[in-house]
């Protein structure tokens, strides 16, 4: 007996069971507006720390151009990009689960 066999056969005798346990809605716990509020201005500071940090690599891009060494900074542009891909999904997925 295989074990891919072995766990078809407890999916099928399980499944009724798992099918029957409760789903309820989502609550936030009394007193959570005041997380939200806080993850809002984490939110907030990461997005304007992130417009700095771009504006500060454009700069250091437009004064190393002229010396030929531009290309070092697209690393650290993606990098920085990548973390406001992150700051909005973080955000995004704790509004989601916290239901508001």
């Amino acid at each position: 007996m295989s074990l891919s066999f072995t766990a078809v056969e407890l999916l099928n005798a399980f499944g009724p069971v798992v099918a029957e346990l409760p789903d309820p809605e989502p609550v936030a716990p009394p007193g959570f507006e005041a997380v939200g509020t806080i993850l809002a201005w984490a939110k907030w500071v990461g997005l304007i720390a992130a417009i700095l940090s771009l504006i500060a690599v454009a700069v250091m891009f437009m004064f190393n151009s002229r010396r030929g060494e531009g290309g070092e900074h697209i690393k650290t542009f993606v990098g920085i990009l990548v973390g406001v891909m992150i700051i909005g999904a973080a955000t995004a997925l704790v509004g989601f689960i916290s239901g508001s």
